[in-house]
């Protein structure tokens, strides 16, 4: 398709695509903390247990990205 491999196309979509997902999860924390009037330790909170996930997500692309050259 276009000339990219399924692979390129399936790479572009795992790091952009889920990034700008979790740049829009961000955004609807944001928004629940501020409707639910949380305040600075409520938002923490919800910060701190909700992006949890998207820690491991962002720490797998750099152990990735800094160990690449050893496991290829």
């Amino acid at each position: 398709m276009f000339g990219y491999t399924e692979e390129q196309i399936s790479e572009f979509g795992l790091t952009f695509g889920v990034s700008a997902f979790m740049l829009f999860m961000v955004f609807i924390i944001f928004k629940l903390a501020r409707d639910s009037k949380a305040g600075r330790f409520g938002t923490f909170v919800l910060f701190l247990a909700l992006g949890f996930g998207m820690l491991g997500f962002v720490a797998k692309g750099l152990i990735k990205y800094f160990l690449g050259g050893v496991g290829e």
